[in-house]
């Protein structure tokens, strides 16, 4: 640097340092403000704010030590975000985006700092334009290295996608015997905090479900917050995590509401739940509810929360059958007037005996379900409150998986 301006790019730099709490959070702040695939969730947010944080530092240390092009490599904050980038299928564009962007948001910086400090107009331009190159030939280098590191590890995992990371997937649901650190191992992931699966299918013969898959993919990712993880079982079936580090609250309501549009996409979620064997734990509901909704014929969001219960009954649905006939007997029938006094009946159990409650769930009017009432306990031959339990399961897996059949 010339002695005219190289005292003062270093004093620029050292102000810049100093105020690096603020210009981190503000930079990253912009990224997701400006580039959707950089709305992350906690745990992919914190890679990000240590990849910019790093880069600034590396920036920072070029500028006041006269660190050399040559000695400049990518930060290993910054390599790991990219790394991670590739894993979550996100745009090797939108990460460049972001390095342009951060390199003119500092350079833009250093000229207001340029302004406070008022130094004379030529020496200001001198200086202005050596961090400009120099900024610029900074992110140049990086931006060529983490394009290397993305591809490697995009090439890697593509060659671990479908068939490969399914065996993978399974072999951690699996394998009891395997360890918290063999399993991390195995997915190229932590298994530390919370998760949470989802399992969307489309119906056989659906033609081209790819894009009906994406695009429910999509809707989960928005409404979640955060980026999945998914894998693809089969033409007609995807596997996605949802990881965190906080406790996740997925709003399958408005989850529902969103899938509107593609009534043909039929979705499974599992209760979230911690660690390797919430990890498994989470699958495993997932896997119930979505037995649930198969059984019952039925599309659209199905929460393993909300059928329990009824999860546990739905891998012999024929016995379930005969079981609820003997207990509801007549109630059993397949007409409309037993499936409205078996609806009838178990919203009123539900309601805990209220037909105030129950007449206004059902749309009726109270006396309609005192009538309602009486007359499935003439067909059960007893009150409901004998036997009560087995009746409220019965109508419960009745109502959940569409029975009974013919």
């Amino acid at each position: 640097m010339s002695p005219d301006y190289d005292a003062l790019v270093r004093e620029v730099a050292g102000r810049i340092k100093a105020d690096l709490d603020r210009l981190t959070p503000a930079m990253t702040t912009m990224f997701a403000d400006t580039i959707p695939e950089f709305r992350h969730d906690d745990e992919i947010r914190g890679l990000m704010v240590a990849s910019t944080e790093s880069n600034l530092t590396a920036i920072i240390d070029m500028l006041t030590l006269g660190i050399g092009l040559g000695d400049i490599t990518v930060p290993p904050a910054a390599a790991e975000y990219a790394r991670r980038f590739a894993q979550h299928d996100l745009s090797l564009e939108a990460l460049l985006r972001a390095y342009r962007l951060g390199e003119h948001m500092f350079v833009q910086r250093t000229i207001r700092l340029l302004t406070e400090l008022a130094p004379p107009t030529e020496v200001a331009l001198a200086a202005t334009a050596r961090i400009a190159e120099l900024v610029n030939s900074y992110i140049d280098q990086v931006i060529e290295g983490l394009i290397d590191i993305y591809g490697t590890e995009r090439r890697r995992w593509d060659a671990r996608t479908d068939a490969a990371r399914a065996a993978q997937v399974r072999a951690v649901l699996d394998a009891e015997e395997l360890d918290l650190a063999s399993a991390e191992q195995m997915l190229s992931a932590s298994l530390r905090g919370w998760h949470q699966f989802v399992l969307l299918w489309t119906p056989p013969g659906t033609a081209d479900p790819g894009p009906v898959l994406g695009a429910g993919i999509q809707v989960l990712a928005a409404v979640s917050a955060r980026s999945p993880m998914t894998v693809d079982i089969d033409e007609h079936t995807r596997w996605v995590w949802l990881a965190s580090t906080g406790r996740p609250v997925l709003d399958t309501t408005r989850l529902a509401r969103e899938l509107r549009a593609t009534p043909i996409l039929s979705m499974a979620v599992g209760d979230p739940a911690t660690g390797l064997a919430g990890f498994r734990q989470s699958f495993h509901d997932a896997q119930r509810a979505r037995s649930v909704a198969v059984a019952a014929r039925s599309r659209g969001v199905l929460a393993y929360a909300d059928v329990a219960l009824t999860g546990l009954l739905a891998d012999d649905v024929s016995r379930v059958q005969a079981w609820a006939g003997r207990v509801l007997g007549g109630l059993m029938g397949t007409d409309e007037t037993a499936a409205r006094l078996r609806e009838t009946v178990r919203v009123f159990l539900d309601a805990r005996g209220s037909y105030t409650d129950a007449a206004a769930r059902l749309h009726v009017h109270k006396n309609t379900v005192h009538y309602r009432v009486r007359k499935a306990e003439e067909v059960l031959g007893h009150p409901l409150s004998e036997h009560r339990l087995d009746i409220e399961v019965a109508l419960l897996a009745c109502a959940q998986l569409g029975l009974p059949r013919a």
